[in-house]
């Protein structure tokens, strides 16, 4: 509610105008929020948005309205750390403010003895920035009187109560008491409020009774989420920053924030086994309907378990950072500046004769490269030719991870793939923090010394955590290992649509308008590179010759039993063979 108010009061139309909206969703992602306002802009129907069922007509409905949201100086904290002392350091930062809006003001204040002193600290907010403050509460049964006189104490009140589609709203003012009663239609299919809906003459009572108007201190019970977006994220800190790439430009697809129990039980195995039942009971049991329909929402649930995973983070990620240019695509058809070192090797050294070869396949490639140190924040450009930060707590090294531009040193080894991948461009080149760590460890003595040091030329890098993506992770692993165990090929499918299909469109993409971390996408994909890279040596040291290498699963070996070096099975860090052919070489002399 307090959202969809402040987006309706932010001008669109007139860029000369002081416009700035500061919308506080402490503990919803923007994402959620987005994808409301979104939805109830273009009129569209919000589940099938979340579905990607939208027609072509309802898709380029959708793209102009997200373009006008967009213009709409629409700013979006969705950090679970917001306080009042940041809430008001934020705002006061914030040139040609004219709104903030917090919803739900539960999440800052949740004692009921501490609702008194956030709405005095609110009201004082609003008079030394001579800015309206928006909040919303949601009152619950049982909820003590002194938390309804304490909202009682706001300049102006509406209590909202919903039943059905059907909703009441009582505003009153605080010397005055209630002054306006308007009777509303939920209109859920496109989460907005609209005008009531015309009944049949013989129609009953359909309004649901709401208090009277002289009830003194009406206070905001049930408040029904609508849409909202941002156009741009709101600094977290009080220094003047420069506006990121509007948010609303990709509407957002989540439904509403699910309630999560207080509990210690993970709730994302249970999420994955729910959606497989549920499909397979639509289907009536037939696996192939289910697997087809668990396909088509395969990202709209990964997406659901990340958020659940990241619940209760001990930090906050970007989901919308601004781009640094060589992030952005050069044009439709060609990619961004970032080379991702993906092989295709193919040793041309074997001495000829037969050779029996076996080519094994890396098991959930993508699932284990999830497991990858990841820029939490927005890059920033350094030209430290140095990888990490030392600034850490008690002089820890802060490890910053990114991407970098690198002079790439030579490699003279025929008999192991080059960690650069398939790049015969002579020069300098933007690589990600998986190739670099791979390249320094290639120049280390425990790998013999292969290559020398890359050069840092400049970087884009952000401090950076292994764990981001690791609750995720853990879970679509466990879940895979119980459907191998369990020959539940459905549940198999399932989960490996989820992770590929999250790293295929995490860096931008008309179907997964929740994220775009291009700089993520392209991590991932290299630490997939990568790891393949260093099962190859790992062989290459096994005694094994490595002869082919490509993509990020496939690897070729001869000459000796490659069963010492690896573990066959189904398992994520089990191989299995995926073809076996005799290959002839000749004397090349």
């Amino acid at each position: 509610a307090g959202t969809v108010l402040s987006a309706t009061l932010a001008p669109a139309d007139d860029a000369d105008s002081p416009n700035a909206v500061l919308s506080c969703t402490p503990g919803r992602p923007r994402a959620d929020i987005a994808a409301r306002l979104t939805s109830a802009a273009a009129g569209v129907d919000h589940r099938r948005l979340r579905a990607g069922t939208l027609t072509d007509t309802e898709r380029a409905t959708t793209d102009v309205a997200s373009a006008r949201l967009a213009a709409g100086g629409l700013l979006l904290d969705d950090g679970a750390d917001l306080t009042l002392d940041l809430l008001r350091a934020t705002a006061a930062d914030i040139t040609g403010l004219r709104l903030i809006a917090v919803d739900p003001l539960n999440h800052l204040l949740p004692g009921a003895a501490d609702v008194r002193d956030g709405v005095a600290a609110l009201r004082r907010l609003a008079t030394d920035l001579d800015v309206p403050v928006v909040v919303v509460w949601e009152s619950g049964a049982g909820e003590p009187p002194e938390v309804a006189a304490a909202l009682a104490e706001a300049d102006t009140v509406v209590h909202l109560t919903r039943e059905g589609e059907l909703a009441v709203a009582i505003v009153a003012e605080r010397d005055l008491g209630p002054i306006a009663e308007a009777t509303l239609h939920a209109d859920l299919a496109h989460v907005r409020f609209t005008d009531p809906q015309p009944t049949a003459p013989d129609a009953g009572p359909t309004v649901p009774a709401a208090e009277p108007l002289t009830s003194p201190t009406p206070t905001p019970r049930e408040t029904t989420r609508t849409a909202s977006t941002a156009t741009k994220p709101a600094p977290r800190k009080p220094v003047a920053r420069k506006p990121g790439k509007p948010i609303a430009r990709r509407a957002a697809v989540s439904e509403a924030p699910r309630i999560v129990a207080d509990t210690d039980e993970d709730p994302l195995p249970g999420e994955i086994a729910g959606a497989v039942a549920e499909e397979l009971a639509a289907a009536e049991g037939d696996i192939t309907a289910a697997g087809e329909a668990l396909s088509r929402r395969a990202i709209p649930d990964v997406m659901e378990l990340l958020r659940l995973s990241r619940a209760g983070s001990r930090y906050e990620h970007t989901w919308y950072p601004p781009l640094p240019d060589l992030l952005r695509k050069r044009s439709k058809e060609e990619a961004d500046a970032v080379w991702e070192a993906r092989p295709k090797w193919r040793n041309r050294n074997l001495p000829p004769g037969e050779h029996e070869v076996t080519a094994l396949d890396m098991n959930a490639a993508y699932l284990s490269a999830l497991k990858a140190h990841l820029p939490i924040g927005p890059l920033e450009h350094r030209a430290d030719p140095e990888p990490d930060d030392f600034d850490g707590p008690r002089g820890r090294k802060r490890r910053r991870a990114g991407i970098y531009l690198i002079d790439p040193p030579s490699w003279d080894h025929d008999d192991l793939p080059n960690p650069l991948g398939d790049r015969d461009e002579p020069g300098p080149l933007w690589i990600t923090d998986p190739t670099l760590r791979l390249l320094l460890r290639c120049a280390s003595p425990e790998y013999g010394r292969l290559c020398e040091e890359p050069q840092i030329l400049e970087s884009w890098t952000a401090v950076a955590t292994e764990n981001l993506l690791e609750r995720l992770r853990t879970a679509l692993r466990d879940a895979r290992d119980t459907a191998v165990a369990e020959d539940d090929d459905v549940t198999l499918d399932y989960v490996k649509q989820m992770y590929a299909k999250l790293v295929s469109t995490m860096g931008g993409s008309n179907y997964n308008r929740e994220i775009n971390r291009p700089d993520w996408m392209h991590i991932i994909r290299s630490q997939a590179f990568a790891n393949l890279w260093g099962k190859a040596f790992k062989a290459h040291q096994g005694g094994l010759t490595v002869v082919r290498v490509m993509g990020t699963d496939e690897l070729h070996l001869t000459g000796g039993d490659w069963l010492t070096v690896f573990t066959e099975g189904r398992g994520v860090g089990d191989v299995k063979v995926k073809d076996t052919y005799t290959l002839q070489t000749k004397d090349k002399t």
